[in-house]
């Protein structure tokens, strides 16, 4: 892989980034009830305005053992559905239920700028210090962690050195069609995962690649997705700001790694 100092690491100008996720899986906080959620949203409206309701995430545990020992605990307290505090223009989201705490950054209009992963990661941050301070004021238990998420999507545009898909190896080299085109159809679609472990059995970095089209504008779009998720056996505040900061690293480097020097030069536009 290639290594990638990420202390002097600038970053792009055009960045493909469409979607940044960051957030925490904790224990399931029971007294916490749908009425509590609508208060706590008093502390965001001014900059969260808008809501929505979803269902329910499901938990995704990262085990290294070969057989996890899972305990299923059934409770009578229906679930909370998944409330959405949504920023004016739509570009900032906190996510919450009973068992998880989710910021999302969100690439809205063309001209949107990311705003970099030190100030996404303080935003969640100072978003889950509310949260913990609310749980304090009303005597609704404590945060618990089970696992952190830190997940990057990117939109690489047909146009944007490819239009079909044989043209994958102009973005990804490592994905060069070495067969003659001529003697097979036309391809279909792409759709390729892997995983690597991070450091001590952290967690792990999921890494995905493939096509389709954009809902939004019809556009055709090749979809770079990376999450890493996990937890270290230190749940302190310090340890989870250091989980975070070696995930964005192994994101960094992969993908680095996996694009083409060309497309980060002169498409995204590297600063050295």
């Amino acid at each position: 892989m290639t290594i990638v100092n990420t202390q002097s690491f600038l970053g792009y100008e055009n960045p493909p980034v469409v979607e940044v996720v960051c957030g925490i899986l904790f224990q399931d906080l029971q007294l916490l009830l749908t009425p509590h959620i609508g208060l706590l949203w008093q502390k965001f409206k001014h900059e969260y305005p808008e809501c929505e309701e979803l269902p329910p995430l499901a938990p995704a545990i990262e085990f290294f053992d070969e057989s996890p020992d899972i305990n299923v605990v059934f409770s009578e307290i229906p679930p909370t559905p998944r409330i959405w505090f949504i920023e004016t223009n739509g570009n900032k989201v906190i996510q919450l239920q009973r068992d998880r705490l989710l910021h999302n950054w969100r690439k809205i209009e063309s001209e949107d700028t990311y705003p970099r992963y030190q100030t996404v990661i303080k935003t969640f941050q100072n978003h889950l210090s509310t949260f913990e301070e609310f749980l304090k004021e009303n005597d609704l238990g404590i945060i618990i962690p089970r696992q952190y998420e830190l997940t990057y999507v990117n939109h690489i545009e047909q146009g944007e050195r490819w239009n079909r898909i044989e043209d994958i190896d102009q973005i990804f080299p490592n994905f060069f069609w070495k067969i003659n085109l001529d003697q097979l159809p036309e391809l279909e679609a792409i759709n390729w995962r892997t995983s690597l472990l991070l450091p001590d059995q952290i967690g792990r970095l999921h890494l995905s690649i493939r096509n389709g089209i954009r809902e939004e504008d019809n556009q055709n779009v090749f979809v770079f997705e990376l999450n890493a998720r996990g937890i270290g056996s230190d749940q302190s505040q310090n340890s989870m700001q250091e989980w975070f900061d070696l995930a964005h690293q192994y994101i960094i480097q992969s993908f680095v790694a996996l694009t083409s020097q060309e497309m980060q030069d002169n498409v995204w536009r590297s600063m050295k």
